[in-house]
């Protein structure tokens, strides 16, 4: 594959969970149920499919652990996530994809197609090798590669306040010219979930969590007593 690449050839690939209670967005509980982080991260996963189908690309693709449900466009196509931790399952998901893709989770509601319509035009430009999405806190909404590459995620660290300064590093150490696309908010607890859904009201998953009351810690603590809290997703 030559850097003259054709516009919308990459694949978009989504790698999430699926929104089942007690596993899903487990960070979300206290102050909210395992039931009611289950609604939210699927109000998610909607949102984030949504843009996806409404993206030229190449392929769309869900790298999934667990079963799909009613939940999922028929236009995205769906393969299992492989096993390992984190970085082992993103390795794998541009290898199973191919290249060029760009990938990203379920944790950022509000991604727009003109936002994953530029990403991809910054992956697809010449001499450009990858591209890297940053969170404000230290971690990464969205990487995009020319090809797979199997030494892209050794020895970075994931959920750490460092994870995307160090995968940057690794991306510049195997000469992987690195655009950086725009910092998002993704939702790992509460406040995260409340700042997401004020920034993108018109989203299912600030209506999901209006409809959940936009619960304080205080009054969704008193409705979860007696529900043990996940461990973190």
């Amino acid at each position: 594959m030559t850097d003259a690449a054709p516009d919308h050839s990459a694949a978009l690939i989504v790698i999430a969970k699926a929104p089942v209670a007690g596993l899903a967005k487990t960070r979300l509980c206290p102050p909210f149920t395992p039931a009611q982080a289950a609604q939210l991260a699927t109000a998610a996963l909607r949102d984030t499919l949504a843009a996806v189908c409404a993206t030229p690309a190449a392929r769309r693709v869900l790298v999934l652990d667990g079963s799909p449900g009613d939940w999922l466009p028929g236009a995205i196509e769906v393969i299992p996530q492989r096993s390992g931790d984190l970085a082992a399952r993103l390795d794998g998901a541009f290898h199973d994809v191919g290249g060029p893709a760009l990938l990203i989770g379920m944790d950022t509601p509000q991604v727009s197609p003109p936002l994953l319509t530029s990403a991809i035009a910054a992956l697809l430009a010449p001499r450009t090798g990858a591209v890297l999405g940053p969170t404000p806190d230290g971690g990464y909404w969205a990487i995009g590669l020319r090809r797979p590459h199997s030494q892209v995620f050794r020895d970075v660290p994931m959920s750490v306040p460092w994870t995307a300064a160090v995968q940057r590093r690794r991306l510049e150490q195997l000469g992987l010219r690195t655009v950086q696309l725009v910092s998002l908010r993704d939702v790992d607890d509460h406040h995260d979930a409340r700042a997401v859904a004020q920034q993108a009201p018109h989203t299912m998953f600030a209506r999901a969590l209006r409809e959940l009351g936009g619960r304080s810690a205080g009054t969704a603590a008193g409705t979860a007593a007696g529900t043990a809290a996940g461990t973190a997703a």
